[in-house]
């Protein structure tokens, strides 16, 4: 028998709408095959008819807790089919108790969670027809935190080591704004890095091509200083104030920023493709039959 792997789990769930432990089972009893696992189900009457991988829960919305003292909170992101039910007071009723539960206990994972809330998941896949899941949440922990949520769809947390809240929710703006990659330069990774200098090499290969070594090396270091400052936190312009980067206004304000935690509703997950034309003409030729 294969072993039953996380991803496995998850894929069984978001095809079926089936409980966590429903699917792990299931799994197991197939042997790992995914296949047989949504034939048995339907055999035994466990779902009507098992959800078509295009039924991607990529919608959604993501919702932050702060603390009343200000030391931490939890972020998390629960996704939906459709926008249309992100919007609806069930599903936001969902989120805020899944929510509210995940900050209680001081969840770090989204598993214990998800386990939790399965049954109240279940209704709610049942009302609304459209798939529900509990994707993720963080927890963020620090001497000074701020919050910021762009309407239900990006939520950030900044950690901040002196300053105040105001200050660490005006940097968390910022962040939702322009989505650094890290707080400092050097956190780049050296493979990212060297990928930038190959493209710029390879972009402006007229422009160097006869130069002397020296002068190409100076280039090709304004670019990665350049590319450096573009993607981490410190190192952007501020967005309320493009004359000051974040670096300088945190430290102007005695402050040091610790880290940030950054969710948008369906990023890194992977969209079906839907061709429309493609799909009205192959019903129109089915009327005709």
């Amino acid at each position: 028998m294969s072993q039953i792997t996380a991803a496995m789990v998850k894929e069984l769930r978001e095809r079926t709408g089936q409980g966590m432990m429903d699917c792990k089972k299931a799994l197991e009893a197939a042997g790992g095959d995914i296949e047989k696992a949504i034939d048995d189900m339907r055999a035994a009457g466990a779902i009507k008819a098992a959800k078509k991988a295009g039924n991607i829960a990529a919608e959604g919305s993501v919702a932050i807790k702060l603390a009343d003292d200000g030391k931490s909170a939890t972020i998390i992101e629960v996704n939906s089919q459709t926008d249309f039910l992100a919007l609806q007071d069930d599903f936001k009723g969902f989120v805020a108790d899944s929510l509210d539960i995940a900050a209680a206990k001081g969840y770090t994972d989204a598993a214990p969670l998800i386990e939790e809330r399965e049954t109240a998941r279940e209704e709610l896949v049942a009302k609304t027809g459209e798939n529900v899941n509990i994707r993720r949440i963080a927890r963020v922990e620090g001497d000074v935190l701020g919050a910021y949520q762009h309407g239900n769809r990006i939520g950030v947390v900044v950690s901040l080591q002196g300053g105040d809240a105001e200050l660490a929710r005006d940097i968390a703006m910022h962040v939702a704004a322009s989505n650094p990659q890290v707080v400092n330069p050097e956190e780049v990774s050296e493979e990212l890095v060297a990928k930038e200098k190959e493209i710029f090499m390879q972009l402006n290969e007229d422009k160097i091509k006869g130069k002397p070594e020296n002068i190409v090396e100076n280039m090709v270091k304004g670019r990665i200083n350049k590319f450096l400052s573009e993607i981490s936190l410190v190192g952007q312009a501020f967005v309320k104030d493009p004359e000051v980067t974040v670096g300088k206004l945190a430290e102007k304000a005695g402050a040091k920023i610790i880290g940030f935690t950054r969710f948008e509703v369906g990023e890194g997950i992977e969209r079906k493709e839907e061709d429309f034309a493609a799909e009205v003409a192959a019903q129109v030729a089915a009327s005709k039959k």
